[in-house]
């Protein structure tokens, strides 16, 4: 029987769809036609296979070669299965033992000389053969990659030669090398660096405990940026799923993944310039944005009311949901978005708003302000103002007020403990129906805190992301079970926008 079937998987978001390549000969006039939908890149694989074949000392079948990737209705696109249509071809001719194929998936790009090159969204993939327990294929440019999934069974190669080598039990192919724990708490920069801005060094605290999300408001020089950079510091370290899942979507953006720093936090800092699509995703062959690249890290927004309203409206929703749909006429991809949004502004166009030397107009200022949408505000759970730092405070000795990232890191993790063993998640994701179940508030603190959320109109939204923020405070505060007037106070006076 001229017929042979092995198994590849697609690029589908961070999904990796199951391929199966199945490859018949018969006869007819020689030539090789590839259905199953695929894209202009999977179609010229029939040349790049026939030569690499070829050039590997391997006879290309002088028959009608049909290939047909399944399920048909999948879109295709891409050289990831270059490798796994050369042994389909190469087992239903008898070239290789078809019996081998079986339990096996190969991903990978053929080039002329029958050499390997890597591809794009390898992880994915071996997260989805790890579920199946198959055994994976893949070229050895991607094996640092492969080495992050320890428990995968991954054999990486450099040329077909060494593949069907293998198939025929002449060799082994290598693995990859066990990657490191990685640097989970990061070597960036340290929040020791910071002078004075207590307040926002506080507010920054209760972010990195909460995973809330942080507007920081002062003239330009203040430190608002640095502040900003040094919040994956003190971040609680990425478990090893949330680790995947986050290098996952850059395996799929096609960028590459540092095996010595793969447990840190992302972030993301893009320019105010950026499209909608740029931070979102898409394309029509969707690929991630900004807010996936920062998927369990931080998206940094510099300079917000410079981004274009329309640029900034497109948050609203990933913000409430983690995740991003994008839709096209052809297919539909989901994306992971789990970030923590932090963002900066300068009080006026000019920066000083307050001091003689601003000359801004009320026009101008609430033109300024206006860029920013009020459902984008209601959904931002911190907004503290970062002011100037005296210049005799720059030059006097550290304070014990002025602590590093490590010492400061060590009691948002504690405090953290206390939200994982009460809900299992960050207290900016637990549910409505949990927040009445753990932000429990005694008669007296009900009353001051409902006049006072009507005093201040505040949304049903904000009266639930206080009610967040008071409840992260209490866990800094050695997880109180009742929060206090303190604690709902403190999380009332960052709702000033």
């Amino acid at each position: 029987m001229s017929l042979a079937v092995t198994l590849s998987r697609a690029q589908e978001g961070v999904a990796a769809p199951q391929v199966m390549v199945e490859v018949h000969l018969s006869g007819g006039l020689p030539g090789t036609n590839i259905v199953g939908l695929p894209e202009a890149a999977v179609r010229e694989a029939r040349d790049r296979v026939r030569v690499a074949i070829q050039n590997t000392a391997f006879e290309y079948p002088n028959r009608k070669v049909t290939v047909n990737l399944a399920p048909a209705e999948l879109p295709k696109d891409g050289g990831r299965f270059d490798l796994a249509i050369a042994l389909g071809i190469l087992a239903a001719g008898h070239q290789v033992p078809r019996e081998r194929l079986d339990d096996c998936e190969f991903l990978g790009e053929l080039a002329l000389s029958g050499d390997l090159r890597g591809v794009s969204g390898v992880l994915p993939a071996l997260l989805r053969a790890r579920a199946r327990r198959r055994r994976v294929v893949v070229p050895r440019a991607n094996a640092a990659e492969a080495a992050l999934v320890s428990d995968a069974d991954v054999r990486v190669a450099d040329t077909l030669a060494e593949v069907c080598g293998w198939l025929r039990g002449a060799q082994d192919l290598a693995t990859p090398a066990a990657a490191t724990s990685g640097d989970a708490a990061g070597a960036g920069p340290d929040l020791i660096d910071v002078r004075g801005q207590l307040q926002a060094r506080r507010a920054l605290e209760i972010a990195a405990t909460g995973g809330h999300h942080m507007l920081m408001s002062g003239p330009p020089g203040t430190g608002k940026t640095m502040l900003a950079e040094r919040l994956p510091g003190i971040l609680p370290p990425l478990s090893e799923p949330e680790a995947l899942e986050t290098c996952a979507v850059l395996s799929v953006a096609g960028q590459a993944v540092d095996p010595a720093h793969w447990r840190r936090r992302p972030f993301r800092a893009p320019h105010h310039t950026a499209s909608a699509v740029a931070l979102v995703g898409g394309g029509s062959q969707p690929r991630p944005g900004e807010i996936s690249l920062a998927h369990n890290g931080v998206l940094f927004l510099d300079e917000l009311p410079e981004f274009s309203r329309h640029v900034l409206d497109v948050l609203r929703e990933p913000l409430e949901s983690g995740s991003i749909v994008i839709s096209r006429a052809a297919r539909q991809c989901t994306f992971p978005a789990q970030f923590q949004l932090v963002a900066a502004m300068n009080p006026c166009p000019c920066g000083y708003a307050g001091e003689p030397r601003c000359r801004c107009s009320p026009d101008q200022l609430a033109r300024y302000r206006g860029r920013i949408s009020g459902p984008l505000l209601d959904r931002i759970d911190l907004c503290v103002e970062v002011p100037r730092v005296p210049l005799a405070e720059l030059g006097a000795p550290r304070s014990v007020y002025d602590e590093d990232s490590a010492t400061v890191r060590a009691r948002v993790v504690r405090a953290r403990q206390h939200a994982l063993m009460r809900a299992g998640r960050p207290n900016a994701e637990i549910s409505t129906r949990e927040l009445e179940r753990d932000c429990a508030l005694g008669q007296a603190e009900r009353r001051w805190f409902d006049a006072a959320l009507e005093r201040l109109g505040l949304s049903a939204r904000a009266y639930h992301r206080v009610l967040r923020v008071a409840r992260t405070i209490a866990d800094l505060d050695g997880g109180a079970a009742v929060l206090d007037r303190a604690h709902l106070a403190e999380a009332l006076q960052y709702r000033r926008f």
